[in-house]
């Protein structure tokens, strides 16, 4: 039985990365408005960098449009403190989620639930005797 391998390329059927950036995005805007944080519909300098700094990484994610949700991922590409900050964020939107956004929020349940795939294997390096 031969394991397949997915390959990590953008394709336009795939729009699960699109949607998975409108979910930061309003987790992000709902945390920034709910802690006082943004001025109308703007968000602070320091949620809109998070926002920034997520969608850099979602666009160069290793995995392309089969990625898997940040929880379930085997590649933490964030820093460790904008991964805190991000997970402070999340914990705080989750829950808010269903009620504000019920699309989104359930559907990144249910990409939550899919399972994490494989990075391919590293081709094994030649030895010389």
């Amino acid at each position: 039985m031969s394991k397949q391998v997915i390959d990590f390329i953008t394709d336009p059927r795939y729009v699960r990365r699109a949607r998975e950036q409108r979910t930061i995005a309003a987790m992000l805007r709902m945390y920034c408005h709910a802690h006082g944080h943004g001025a109308d519909h703007d968000l602070c300098p320091d949620c809109a960098r998070l926002l920034d700094y997520a969608t850099r990484r979602l666009e160069r994610c290793i995995f392309g449009d089969a990625k898997p949700t940040c929880a379930n991922c085997l590649v933490h590409c964030y820093s460790a403190d904008l991964r805190e900050q991000m997970r402070i964020v999340m914990r705080w939107t989750g829950p808010r989620m269903l009620k504000r956004h019920p699309i989104l929020g359930i559907l990144h349940l249910l990409d939550g639930r899919r399972p994490s795939i494989r990075l391919p294997e590293k081709p094994q390096k030649s030895q010389k005797v």
